[in-house]
């Protein structure tokens, strides 16, 4: 079978399309990595309810009118914003602006992939011994509850963060892309 040859300009934008595939996946691997960690920061960070046991398994809020849940969900959520934020930006810096649009849809999906990532994460550390809890205590006991996000539409924080921040940083460069064409032409005629 013969070899078939490939064109200069093919052979040109093969190296080209592997950078920008490597590039699209460092942002989506960093991005998963840093939902990794912070999901384990909202673990941490995050407020609980407190519980009192009121029978074998079941516990019920000591006090319905706690900001805990509010609070939780408000630590998720500046989490989020902050990966967004960073995530963005690196995102840009790494792929977006040499590599254009489906360097930007990848932003926007890994974006998404860590905030679940930090739901996850945030919500089943610890899960494990809340439930050993749950089942060993006495009735009368106190304990602290599962952390959990209420409010799920927050998971959309993260990539609108991050897409505002790369879309941002493009389009301030195509704006200055754009002042600097049009100035030299009026300095050229000076």
């Amino acid at each position: 079978m013969p070899h078939l040859a490939q064109s200069p300009a093919a052979a040109r934008a093969t190296p080209g399309i592997r950078r920008g595939v490597v590039a699209c996946l460092a942002v989506a691997g960093g991005t998963a990595l840093l939902g990794v960690v912070a999901g384990f920061a909202w673990a941490v960070a995050a407020p609980r309810p407190l519980l009192v046991m009121t029978g074998r398994g079941t516990a019920a809020v000591i006090n319905a009118e706690t900001s805990a849940f509010i609070a939780g969900d408000g630590w998720y959520c500046f989490i989020c914003l902050a990966g967004g934020l960073t995530s963005g930006l690196l995102g840009y810096l790494l792929a977006v602006r040499r590599y254009g649009p489906v360097a930007m849809i990848m932003v926007l999906v890994s974006a998404l992939a860590a905030a679940l990532i930090t739901l996850w994460i945030g919500e089943h550390a610890g899960l494990a011994s809340y439930h050993h809890l749950l089942a060993t205590r006495s009735a009368g006991a106190r304990l602290r509850a599962a952390l959990s996000l209420g409010a799920r539409s927050s998971i959309a924080i993260w990539p609108l963060a991050a897409g505002l921040m790369a879309g941002g940083m493009e389009l301030a460069a195509v704006l200055r892309d754009r002042q600097g064409a049009a100035s030299g032409p009026a300095l050229a005629q000076e």
